[in-house]
């Protein structure tokens, strides 16, 4: 048996699974501690089931923890930057597109060096050794032991990047290290922001990783645990320590992907409405579309895997505010009536006018239609039919919009609507071929982490005027399988589920980059 946990700003999922059956599910708000909201969660669903805890295989849990500590500037390490690039890259030092809060919290202390490739492997500059060895002293004496290291195109060739991780190691030997060719893509600045971005956060994740355990052993769990990657599947828990940026953007993804479990569909477009945002997400092959383009993360643009989605502030505890006078359409305010963003999200259960508040909400609304029966429906019982009416309206032409935005083509396609939240959800959804609301939706998040593979992946450019085509591809695989396995997989179970050739025209020697994406089951224990 498995326990599936999703924790999320408003509400901490669980659910405890036997195979593909759900055997028990809670919802629990999220605590300030995330291990004490994981732990409570727990203790239910274990105590719903009145299983022995010794019968749990693993635990699969995912968190925002780290995107909050980006996004919120807190707990993060101060972290320096090694360049190797010189006489290249000069223009546009590490950082220089940081917020500059975000920037002077990590320390915005970074070093250039000579080195780097170019994208066939030719060697931009000589690598010098005592250039760098100097340069690790200064960040030595600077009192720092967290380094992000970065070379032009180390994707394609990453030995300068080791090379300077051994030097550091000489000179720091408890240095917490991060090279960018373990992480991001093909274009410098967003790959070496995430390499920052992940030695910065890596002191976080070891304390809340260690947390995790903690709460495991309270509960005499003495399975595995594993973290949820932010491309649906999942990573043990020393290999999510050493990669916490891995886990951005996990939660909509393991909604997606427990959506596609659930309703058995592979290719759909998935609603998942919670307490305060409604993520809207493509499902392709039973995986979340993967972003095009760089992605911002607190002010800070990436380009490492992550889900595409399109967020918009409407959930179960936005507020509905009615207007005097008329509001032109198009906008998040329509016909005399505003919905979110603003929201109660956590206190939904206290604020909200059927849970005995004084706070209007979009569950109030839905209460007084008709359409659920959630606390007390004589308190909203008053309502005007027509704000009613409207407030449904304006919801569902809100997801309708959205829903069309992540559309690549105007033909109808299934919609999967999941989470607390969906009850907002009244209607036909415009270019829906239909709608599909399945059992257990209000946990899918839960359900996603709990059923996750592991998975890895390699993004390279490759010269074929040096090598042919099937042994760039072959070399592509094999990489995504190492990784797969380096993070929990089971070597005899991975399975090449996506490979993406894209020719480059503007580069010589027939450059072609090439994405490939292996996953596997994970490790029995």
């Amino acid at each position: 048996m498995r326990i599936g946990i999703d924790v999320g700003g408003t509400n901490t999922d669980a659910v405890l699974m036997d195979g593909a059956r759900v055997v028990s599910s809670t919802k629990t708000p999220t605590t300030a501690n995330v291990s004490e909201g994981i732990a409570t969660a727990m203790r239910r669903v274990i105590a719903d089931s009145g299983i022995d805890t010794a019968a749990i295989d693993g635990v699969m849990i995912g968190t925002t923890h780290f995107t909050n500590a980006v996004v919120e500037r807190k707990r993060l390490t101060p972290t320096a930057c090694i360049r190797l690039g010189l006489p290249a890259t000069v223009c546009l030092p590490p950082m220089v597109d940081w917020p500059q809060d975000l920037r002077e919290l990590v320390g915005g202390e970074s070093h250039l060096a000579h080195g780097g490739h170019e994208f066939d492997g030719r060697e931009i500059s000589a690598y010098q050794p005592d250039e760098v060895r100097a340069i690790v002293a200064k960040i030595r004496d600077a009192g720092l032991d967290a380094i992000a290291i970065s070379s032009v195109f180390s994707p394609v060739n990453a030995t300068f990047e080791e090379q300077t991780a051994d030097i550091v190691r000489e000179a720091i030997p408890d240095a917490n290290i991060t090279l960018s060719s373990e992480i991001g893509r093909i274009g410098l600045l967003e790959r070496e922001n995430a390499a920052i971005m992940n030695s910065c956060l890596r002191g976080l994740a070891a304390r809340t990783v260690d947390g995790f355990k903690a709460a495991l052993d309270e509960l005499q769990i003495r399975a595995p645990f594993y973290i949820s990657q932010n491309d649906g599947t999942l990573m043990n828990a020393d290999f999510a320590k050493e990669y916490p940026v891995l886990t951005f953007a996990s939660g909509p993804t393991n909604s997606m992907r427990g959506a596609a479990f659930l309703s058995g569909l592979r290719d759909a477009i998935v609603v998942d409405v919670g307490g305060t945002t409604t993520d809207i997400g493509v499902l392709q092959h039973g995986f979340p579309r993967p972003a095009a383009l760089a992605v911002d993360i607190g002010g800070v643009r990436t380009n490492f895997r992550m889900p595409d989605t399109y967020s918009i502030g409407l959930g179960g505890g936005s507020l509905v505010t009615p207007l005097s006078l008329p509001i032109a359409m198009g906008g998040s305010e329509a016909g005399g009536i505003k919905v979110g963003p603003q929201s109660v999200g956590y206190e939904l259960t206290s604020k909200a006018l059927v849970f005995g508040g004084d706070t209007l909400t979009a569950t109030d609304v839905i209460v007084a239609g008709g359409s659920e029966s959630i606390g007390d429906a004589g308190a909203v019982s008053g309502l005007d039919v027509d704000l009613v009416a409207a407030v449904k309206a304006r919801i569902m032409e809100m997801i309708a919009i959205a829903v069309d935005r992540m559309k690549t083509s105007a033909t109808p396609v299934p919609v999967i609507v999941v989470g607390g939240g969906s009850i907002l959800v009244t209607g036909d959804i415009e270019g829906a071929s239909e709608i599909i609301k399945p059992e257990h939706f209000p946990v899918a998040n839960a359900i996603g982490a709990a059923i996750a593979q592991v998975g890895g992946e390699c993004d390279r450019i490759f010269s074929l005027a040096e090598m042919s085509r099937e042994d760039a591809l072959d070399q592509a695989k094999a990489e995504a399988s190492e990784r797969a396995v380096n993070a929990g997989a089971s070597a005899s179970s991975i399975e090449i589920v996506d490979v993406e050739e894209v020719p480059l025209a503007y580069l010589p020697g027939n450059a072609t980059r090439i994405m490939v994406k292996a996953i596997g089951d994970l490790v029995e224990a």
